[in-house]
């Protein structure tokens, strides 16, 4: 299983997590614009999101902020998203400089990522109009009775890079990302994930972001921990998209020999600068053909914890990430 970790660094900063109020910060705070602010509130006693965000906003200079990452922001009982969502967009006015922002940087020791309660993080991609990148983390719905990452279809003139990392993303926020406008989008990521945590995303799904006419700008893909990964990679053979792409990236999930041929006899791959397929279930010979046709050093094509794997005794593939 691929390790999430939480970042050194963000949008090219180095991250400082705020002390809580009366907590002991090692010396003077760096300077506002100088770092990426990771907020928690978990494991701070009775420290409440709101009381922490109240003294961010009290403490530090906002208007020369430039990312934020939301950490775990519950205390002993998990609980949904949607208020801290509902803080940062009342609060988007005192952000002008804010370029990057990760909603819910939780690893597993935290909380498992199928049981992360996002919500509809539209408002929050309208509120910060000078946005550029933005990573969200979390899972589809499992019932009725549970919040589900979600996206309408928006406009954002200045987003570059979209990143939502999920063991299972919504066949709904897929279509509303390739519905949306985003101009100078030129980085795309998505962990596809699986049907049990709420991944029902089709090749269908896909199809306005393979067709190379929704982001002009874009110049690096990434579909990927996907238990349908052939599929994926057979569409992408002969999408338009990858012919103006840099880097590419079908890693993760369950890809094999079927997919591996369709990208050998599909569209030229010759002009990627990187072919990211770590953690796959190809034999051998398959990954040799994909180093011979591109280069060893452009093709990420490393077995990792799946090497164990024997596709004449166990066909049971499985995703780096899901729960």
């Amino acid at each position: 299983m691929t390790d999430i970790v939480h970042p050194d660094t963000f949008h090219g900063l180095p991250v400082h997590t705020l002390p809580g109020p009366g907590q002991a910060s090692g010396g003077a705070l760096p300077d506002a614009g100088s770092v990426a602010w990771r907020l928690e509130s978990a494991w701070q006693g009775e420290l409440t999101f709101g009381t922490l965000w109240q003294h961010f906003v009290d403490t530090v200079d906002t208007t020369q902020v430039r990312a934020l990452l939301i950490g775990p922001w519950w205390q002993e009982e998990y609980e949904p998203f949607a208020p801290v969502l509902d803080l940062l967009v009342a609060h988007a006015d005192r952000f002008p400089a804010l370029r990057a922002l990760f909603l819910a940087d939780v690893v597993s020791e935290e909380c498992e990522l199928s049981w992360l309660e996002m919500c509809d993080i539209t408002p929050v991609v309208e509120a910060f109009g000078e946005l550029e990148e933005l990573t969200a983390r979390g899972c589809g719905a499992q019932g009725d009775d549970r919040p589900s990452l979600g996206l309408r279809p928006v406009r954002h003139k200045s987003l570059r890079s979209l990143k939502f990392e999920s063991g299972g993303l919504p066949s709904g926020l897929v279509r509303a990302i390739g519905a949306s406008e985003l101009p100078a989008l030129e980085r795309l990521e998505l962990w596809l994930g699986v049907t049990e945590y709420g991944g029902d995303t089709t090749v269908a799904d896909l199809a306005p972001l393979l067709s190379g006419a929704t982001f002009p700008a874009l110049r690096h893909l990434g579909l990927q921990n996907s238990e349908i990964q052939d599929e994926i990679a057979a569409a992408v053979a002969s999408a338009p998209v990858v012919a103006r792409l840099e880097s590419l990236s079908l890693a993760m999930g369950t890809l094999g020999d079927e997919g591996a041929e369709a990208l050998l006899s599909g569209q030229p791959l010759t002009h990627l600068t990187s072919l990211d397929l770590h953690h796959h279930y190809m034999s051998d010979p398959l990954v040799d053909r994909l180093r011979k046709l591109l280069g060893p050093d452009r093709v990420n094509g490393e077995v990792d914890e799946v090497e164990y794997w024997d596709p004449e005794e166990d066909d049971d593939r499985y995703v780096a990430v899901s729960e």
